[in-house]
């Protein structure tokens, strides 16, 4: 980049690339103006500390991947296809950042207040739609719980071997999580 002063944005978005290459430990101001070419000087203008950068990369993944894809599916009618385009979306694509927040919850709080939160979100979203599929709110809440807890897993089993769940293979595992938690 030819300017030393770039905005906010480029920043945090920088920010969650190096989060999802290298993990909290990657964002850093020095490694991130490295990686964009400019001096520390630009982040300054934005930022007053690394942890106000993590706060924003934080804000930013929720809002991309969690919030959104949420409210975007809660205009979806038909519960079951909600569940189904949600299953399908958690397994569309290799859910590295999400991984690297999990693997930082325990060393950085921001991280595990944001995981929690969405977490928190998340779970409900999916009791909501198993309620309105007409399973008892006890068992919507476990299927909700288990159904959440096989994506936490299918997180890390990707994290561990990447080539695990590539394309087809990927797109049958989103079918047989449809069959195992959409009620029918």
């Amino acid at each position: 980049m030819s300017s030393d002063r770039l905005d906010r944005e480029t920043w945090v978005d920088a920010g969650l690339a190096a989060l999802e290459r290298g993990g909290t430990t990657a964002v850093s101001a020095a490694a991130i103006a490295k990686s964009l070419g400019v001096t520390r000087g630009s982040f300054y203008w934005h930022f007053s500390s690394r942890d106000e950068l993590l706060e924003a990369i934080l804000e930013q993944w929720e809002h991309e991947h969690s919030d959104a894809v949420l409210d975007a599916l809660e205009t979806v009618p038909d519960p079951r296809e909600r569940l189904r385009l949600l299953f399908d979306a958690a397994t569309s694509k290799p859910p590295s950042i999400f991984v690297r927040l999990l693997e930082a919850q325990g060393s950085e709080p921001a991280v595990a207040t944001v995981l929690n939160r969405s977490r928190r979100r998340r779970v409900a979203f999916l009791t909501a739609a198993y309620r309105n599929a007409g399973v008892a709110p006890a068992a919507a809440r476990r299927r909700a719980l288990a159904a959440y807890a096989a994506y936490v897993g299918l997180a890390q089993l990707v994290a561990a071997d990447g080539q695990l769940f590539e394309g087809r293979e990927r797109r049958a595992f989103a079918r047989e999580l449809s069959a195992m938690f959409v009620p029918a």
